[in-house]
């Protein structure tokens, strides 16, 4: 299936209908529900500052309890997505993630960290933060150290090496950590949950989320060059190594700020830009736009899930695993069986 480049608008258009319907949605149902009108009346008010005319616990609801869970989901999505786009470009990797180099493994370690040493919720997101971005420029430090002949496959391997050592020091905070108070929190945060999120959560990672995804914008034609063999992007006059090393600072700074609010969420940064790609073909400049709007809207209706399928809200990792699976599979089979 090979779709052509004038339906692009088309796409871009039925993902922005996806993702505001997905909104409509989060905003309405739940434990307490919300007619799609009151919806729109809070919404409207909030907007140019009128009076919406419902229920004071109705407003709250929609602007302080699932305004806030929404605006998070949305941005997760769309900045793991956008990240795993980048990621799959640069490499040339079709099964390369946003956690490739270790990043969520370092947001990871980071707020287990701080969980094992009961810091604030605040200082648990800094730490994870820190940490995603710790563990990067620890592997272009080794990748720089090591010099290989081929620089994408040393950052890969050293990435898997980086995360790996990650892994170990997560497994040994989880040993050492309180069965009965740390260690149940530690495993909530790597499952992931958009349920504590807070406004002021909001404010420290938007901005950072957007710092990260401007440059992937501006740079879209350039990263499309990417995806040739290094001598033909050179020759286009591109800098590989400077372009690579800004990608990967602007990927892990979305990827980062994502997982420090939210957690560790899988699937999305892989299975997302696939479905972006089979859509709108390889190009990075329509790829980019597509999948983050559709990562946005995935991430919205599983979080949408998870508090609305049982009685227990379920972690978003547990869904995205469950969903995309056998997405991927049937992504990956539309994807071979193209015509060529």
């Amino acid at each position: 299936m090979i779709i052509p480049r004038a339906s692009f608008p088309a796409w871009l258009a039925g993902a922005i209908g996806l993702m505001l319907a997905a909104v409509a949605v989060s905003m309405g149902v739940g434990s307490f529900p919300v007619a799609a009108a009151d919806v729109v009346r809070v919404l409207w008010a909030a907007l140019t500052g009128g009076d919406a005319n419902v229920a004071e616990n109705v407003r709250a609801v929609v602007l302080q309890v699932r305004g806030p869970r929404v605006i998070a989901a949305l941005s997760v999505g769309a900045a793991l997505a956008s990240a795993g786009a980048a990621y799959q470009n640069m490499f040339r990797n079709p099964l390369v993630s946003p956690d490739i180099l270790g990043v969520s493994g370092g947001c990871a370690l980071g707020a287990v960290t701080g969980i094992l040493f009961s810091l604030p919720i605040a200082a648990i997101q800094g730490l994870s933060f820190a940490g995603g971005l710790a563990a990067v420029s620890l592997v272009l430090a080794i990748g720089a150290w090591v010099r290989g002949h081929d620089r994408v496959l040393t950052l890969v391997l050293t990435g898997v090496v980086v995360g790996s050592l990650f892994g170990a020091g997560i497994a040994f905070a989880k040993y050492v950590a309180d069965p009965y108070n740390q260690l149940p929190a530690i495993t909530f945060w790597l499952l992931g949950s958009f349920s504590g999120v807070l406004p002021r959560d909001l404010a420290y990672a938007l901005p950072l989320i957007l710092v990260g995804f401007v440059p992937l914008v501006l740079l879209r034609w350039r990263i499309n060059l990417l995806s040739l063999p290094d001598d033909e992007a050179k020759a286009l006059g591109i800098d590989v190594g400077k372009l690579r090393f800004v990608i990967i600072v602007a990927a892990t700074l979305v990827t980062s700020a994502g997982v420090a609010i939210a957690g560790v969420i899988g699937w999305v940064g892989l299975v997302v830009p696939h479905a972006a790609r089979l859509l709108v073909g390889a190009e990075f400049a329509r790829v980019l736009p597509v999948s983050a709007v559709l990562g946005g809207a995935f991430m919205l209706l599983v979080d949408t899930l998870c508090r609305t399928i049982a009685r227990t809200e379920l972690p978003p990792g547990v869904i995205t695993a469950l969903v995309g699976t056998p997405v991927f599979i049937v992504l990956l089979a539309a994807t071979f069986r193209r015509p060529r």
